[in-house]
């Protein structure tokens, strides 16, 4: 659990639209014990106002005009301590969302919420506890069925090594662009290697991808040595 504030929350807002930064500021600036004290609309922004301003909450939207506010908020939570981040975003699909956890985020937030439960949502991410929209649980509650099902890890042995590369690539959300950029590979490549893993794991979508990498990697991570 990351360090909690007791005092004044402090809030970078992070939207490429004007009106919806407008109307957070308007909303969290009235709120006894609120203060935002930034606002950025890109993914540079984003960082360089953690690293500065080193806010209670930096709240971001998932997806900025440079960049991924996936990457944005691992580069803030790895140079900001204290700082929590939690995404407000309109985007519900399973793999954003996923992403966002593993990005290692507090908060995922739809931006239809109302204001009242916005700022319940903030309080609850300030003091470093995780919070997920209720609108998601019936699509998270799917993807955590994934991760325990039986049977999956038996199959990474079958995997190559460029497959197994693939795998926390996809997790975090990154396009087959941007694997390939990795990877140094070509899109179409990864598109076969993609085809090839989807095959061997028996699945059919990217957000079960990263599901069978989280469960592989929680069953690492609790292997007796």
């Amino acid at each position: 659990m990351r360090p909690q504030r007791e005092s004044l929350v402090t809030i970078l807002l992070v939207d490429d639209h004007e009106v919806v930064r407008i109307g957070l500021r308007a909303l969290l600036d009235a709120v006894p014990g609120f203060r935002v004290v930034g606002e950025g609309t890109t993914k540079r922004e984003a960082i360089t106002g953690a690293v500065r301003l080193k806010p209670t909450v930096a709240l971001l939207d998932i997806r900025l005009p440079d960049g991924s506010g996936i990457d944005a908020a691992r580069e803030i939570l790895s140079a900001c301590p204290t700082t929590n981040v939690a995404f407000l975003t309109s985007y519900a699909d399973d793999d954003s969302v996923l992403a966002a956890v593993l990005s290692g985020a507090q908060g995922y937030i739809l931006k239809d919420i109302g204001s009242d439960n916005l700022v319940r949502a903030v309080r609850t991410v300030a003091s470093g506890k995780p919070l997920l929209d209720p609108r998601l649980t019936n699509q998270t509650r799917t993807w955590v069925k994934n991760l325990s099902r039986p049977g999956q890890t038996s199959l990474t042995p079958s995997l190559s090594p460029q497959e197994q590369r693939l795998l926390p690539l996809i997790a975090e959300g990154h396009t087959n662009k941007e694997i390939a950029e990795a990877m140094q590979l070509s899109e179409k490549t990864v598109k076969n290697y993609l085809a090839n893993l989807f095959s061997k794991l028996h699945i059919s979508r990217r957000s079960q991808a990263a599901a069978f990498y989280v469960r592989r990697s929680t069953s690492d991570a609790t292997r007796p040595e």
